[in-house]
């Protein structure tokens, strides 16, 4: 069963008050791409961050790949970028990458196009997902995500993200991603 997308953003904040972990939110109109979030976002000094969910050839891993929004990824060099960190830990290549569908997007993370986010795990109790942070995210004191919908955001300080990921349990680390 899917939920609506204001009770989707109740659960992730429901989540974190009930963990503990300090952030703020703010609600605003529909954001589905970073040109229209761009028009809502306050100035707060956070790192607006880009999310996408990719799968591999197989169809039998995803990845969430997060990302400060004013950069793009070359969706060719990220397969090149992630089969060197994968196979480094001992798991398997990626092989060739392309965008999770959003039946997958659904089944994997419970969420719709122009809403992913890392909260997305939330949903993912069998921790199937791996999380790709950018590297250069480890220099913001804050970031910001959709609460799993595109009409608000959360930020939260870039230590209070990585507890949340380790309650959650997923595999997840910073990369070199562009």
């Amino acid at each position: 069963m899917s939920l609506s997308i204001s009770e989707r953003a109740d659960r992730v904040l429901d989540w974190l008050d009930q963990h503990q972990i300090p952030y703020t939110c703010y609600s605003h109109p529909e954001g589905k791409t970073i040109e229209e979030a761009k028009l809502w976002w306050h100035d707060d000094g956070s790192v607006h961050c880009k999310n996408l969910f990719f799968r591999n050839h197989k169809g039998n891993q995803h990845y969430l790949v997060c990302f400060h929004c004013d950069h793009d990824l070359d969706i060719h060099d990220l397969e090149q970028r992630l089969k060197q960190r994968l196979m480094a830990a001992g798991l398997n290549s990626p092989g060739k990458l392309s965008f999770a569908s959003p039946e997958r997007m659904m089944r994997y993370l419970g969420l719709e196009p122009g809403s992913v986010s890392p909260f997305g795990l939330i949903n993912d109790e069998e921790h199937h997902v791996i999380l790709f942070l950018d590297k250069n995210l480890l220099a913001a004191d804050t970031l910001s995500f959709h609460p799993n919908d595109c009409r608000g955001t959360v930020v939260i300080r870039r230590e209070d993200l990585e507890h949340c990921l380790a309650i959650l349990g997923n595999t997840y680390e910073y990369a070199e991603l562009y």
